[in-house]
Parts: C-alpha cells; sequence; structure tokens
C-alpha cells in the first residue's frame, strides 16, 4: 500500500470512531493455547477450570468479533492477556462467598421442569424427525443449549455437553435434567440416536414421558469414566431403545 493511501486509510477509520489498532480484532494474538502449553500450572487438574474459563473469555471474544464489535473483542482480549500474565485466577475475585454465589447463578436457565408445555398436541404440528434423518446434518454449536423435552411435550432438561467419536460408535447427549438445569450429578446421559428434532431445530424429544425421565438414573461420575463401563453403558443405553 503507497504512503498516501495509507494516510487516507487512517483517516477515514478516524471519521468512523475507529482506531487503526482497533479496527480489526485479531483473536490469534492473544495466545492463549501457547500461553497453556507453556504455562505447567495451567495444565495441571487444580487449574482445569481457570484454562475453561480463559477458553471461555476467548470464545465470547469470537462472538462479538462475529458481530463486528471489535472495540469490545480488542477489550476482551486485553483481559485475557492480563490474566495469563498476572497473578493466577483463583487468588482474585470477591471473598465473600454468598456474594459469588449469587453471581454465578445469574448464568443459570430459570426455566424449571416441566414448566413450559410446548404445542406438540396442535393439528397442524409438524412431525418430528429422526436424528439420522437430518440433511444438513447438526452442527455441536445447534445441539449444546439446546432445550430438551419429553415425549408429551415437557421441558425435562438441556443439552450440557456431547460425546462424539467413541469407538462403538455409541453418541451421547449430556442433558442437565435438575430442577433448574444445572450441570453435574443431576445430568443424564442420552444415546443421540434416540433424540428426535423439531423441524426448527430448536428443540430435542426424548422418546419417553417427563414422569419417565425423572426415573432415568444420573450419570455417575463428571470425569466420564462411565464411557469404559460397557455395563452401565449398555444398561443406560436399554432404557431409551425400541421406542418410537
Amino acid at each position: 500500500m503507497k504512503p498516501g493511501q495509507i494516510l487516507l486509510t487512517v483517516a477515514l477509520l478516524g471519521a468512523l470512531g475507529i482506531t487503526p489498532a482497533m479496527a480489526d480484532c485479531q483473536i490469534a494474538d492473544a495466545k492463549l493455547e501457547e500461553a497453556i502449553l507453556q504455562k505447567p500450572e495451567l495444565r495441571g487438574v487444580a487449574n482445569r477450570q481457570t484454562v475453561r474459563d480463559l477458553r471461555n473469555l476467548r470464545d465470547a471474544a469470537i462472538t462479538l468479533w462475529s458481530y463486528g464489535r471489535h472495540d469490545d473483542c480488542e477489550r476482551l482480549l486485553g483481559n485475557i492477556r492480563e490474566l495469563l500474565a498476572g497473578p493466577p485466577m483463583d487468588s482474585l475475585g470477591g471473598n465473600d462467598e454468598e456474594d459469588a454465589e449469587t453471581q454465578i447463578s445469574a448464568r443459570e436457565p430459570k426455566v424449571q421442569r416441566g414448566a413450559v408445555q410446548g404445542r406438540r398436541a396442535d393439528k397442524n404440528a409438524k412431525p418430528l424427525i429422526n436424528i439420522d434423518e437430518l440433511a444438513p446434518g447438526l452442527r455441536a454449536d445447534q445441539i449444546i443449549g439446546a432445550e430438551v423435552r419429553s415425549a408429551d411435550d415437557r421441558i425435562v432438561g438441556e443439552v450440557r455437553n456431547v460425546v462424539f467419536g467413541t469407538k462403538d460408535r455409541r453418541d451421547y447427549a449430556i442433558v442437565a435434567s435438575g430442577g433448574f438445569f444445572t450441570p453435574g450429578k443431576d445430568s443424564i446421559v442420552v444415546p443421540i440416536q434416540s433424540l428426535k428434532v423439531s423441524q426448527e431445530r430448536d428443540s430435542f424429544f426424548l422418546p419417553m414421558q417427563e414422569a419417565e425421565v425423572k426415573t432415568v438414573p444420573h450419570m455417575p461420575d463428571q470425569d466420564y469414566k462411565w464411557l469404559s463401563n460397557e455395563a452401565w453403558r449398555t444398561r443406560n443405553d436399554a432404557l431409551f431403545a425400541g421406542r418410537p
């Protein structure tokens, strides 16, 4: 680019209220993954949540960038850089446990199990689609966070994670099914092939009534060791098999 063109570009950016440094948010420049590789403490078990939080911030920056909010994206990247360079994250923040619980609870969905009944019983309701009949297929980001309903069209949970690529090709949706869909001990493991999806692709449906969903055993551990427990998986999968 010629000097005159550079000056013209800077002038145009200034007229738009955008400085050259903030014109485009370069997320790769934060080098988060490189920092994780270079810092042994970040790779330790004790800092798994820290790494998840940093990656969540990075993903939020990508979301801001995708909406053209480059200045906000760059500010968030600045926060990520400061956290990487500063003291351990678990030593930061407030010390008031009650206040911390209030802040954390703000990210939890507020819809309770069975609180909203859908419109599957309506005369003109479109038929559900089997997962393996979808064309095109679903992306992971279309599955995670989606509501899950029972066969009688009651909200029974929310997809919090997915497990793909098992050796026996049995993939799973981890459905948070507690009172407020909190993740963890109240999650159930649903074979993805057992799910159906609405034609709008915004709701997944289990092949069982709401009352039956409450009887499904919860995921036995949070470290996914159950994936190696063939007996448990067979018993669990049988609960969903052979249902219309």
